[in-house]
C-alpha cells in the first residue's frame, strides 16, 4: 500500500543505485519534489593506443643490405628500360617537351622531379677525376648519386662540389649538387630559390 515502510524502502534502494554518485540527504531531497529525473551514467570506453609499426633503423638497413645493388645486376643495358620510363615520365611532367615551353618551367620542374633512371654528366667538380663520369642514376641518397656507367662500372658521386647535366628532348639542365643535398622525397616539397649565387 502506498504509504507504507515497504514502498520508502523500495524507492530509496531504487534511486540509491541509479544515482550512485548522490549522496543520501541529496537523494531525500529529490523526493519531497513532484518530479524525479533518474540520471544515466555510461561507462567511459577506454581507447585502446595503436602500436606504431617501427622501421628498421640504419643499421639494420646496411645489415640486411637493402639497398646494396648484386654485381650481376651492374650492367648498362639492364636499367636502359628504366631511362625510356624516367624520360616518358619527365614529359608528363612538363606536358611534353615543346620547343616554345618556358626554360625556367622545366627547370622548376626538374628541381622536384625523381631523378631514379636519369642520364646525368658530371660537368664540374674541385675534384677532377669526377668528371666527364657519365651514366644512369639509379639511387639517389641525401649527399650522394650512385650512377651506373656505359662500362657497368657503379660509381659512388657525392652531390657537394660537383655539377650534374641532364639532357632530355635537346633541353639541357644543370643540377648544382651542393644545393640538391636533400633526399628525393624531402626534395619534391622544398620551395628552390631562382635567383642568387651558385658555388661549387
Amino acid at each position: 500500500p502506498q504509504g507504507s515502510e515497504e514502498a520508502k524502502a523500495f524507492v530509496n534502494a531504487f534511486l540509491k543505485r541509479s544515482m550512485p554518485k548522490m549522496k543520501d540527504e541529496a537523494i531525500q531531497d529529490i523526493l519531497t519534489q513532484k518530479a524525479v529525473v533518474l540520471e544515466h551514467y555510461s561507462k567511459k570506453k577506454t581507447k585502446q593506443k595503436r602500436k606504431k609499426t617501427k622501421g628498421f633503423t640504419a643499421k639494420q638497413r646496411r645489415e640486411m643490405r637493402l639497398f646494396e645493388i648484386e654485381p650481376e645486376q651492374q650492367r648498362y643495358a639492364i636499367f636502359l628500360p628504366l631511362h625510356e620510363l624516367w624520360k616518358q615520365y619527365i614529359r608528363d611532367l612538363c606536358h611534353g617537351l615543346k620547343p616554345d615551353t618556358q626554360p625556367h618551367m622545366i627547370q622548376g620542374k626538374l628541381l622536384k622531379a625523381d631523378l631514379h633512371g636519369a642520364i646525368v654528366t658530371v660537368t664540374k667538380s674541385k675534384c677532377p677525376s669526377y668528371v666527364g663520369i657519365t651514366g644512369i642514376i639509379l639511387q639517389e641518397f641525401k649527399h650522394v648519386f650512385k650512377i651506373i656507367t656505359k662500362e657497368d662500372k657503379l660509381k659512388v658521386v657525392p652531390k657537394l662540389n660537383n655539377v650534374f647535366s641532364l639532357e632530355i628532348d635537346g633541353f639541357i639542365s644543370y643540377i648544382y649538387g651542393s644545393k640538391f643535398q636533400l633526399r628525393a622525397s624531402e626534395r619534391s616539397a622544398k620551395k628552390f630559390k631562382l635567383k642568387g649565387t651558385i658555388d661549387l
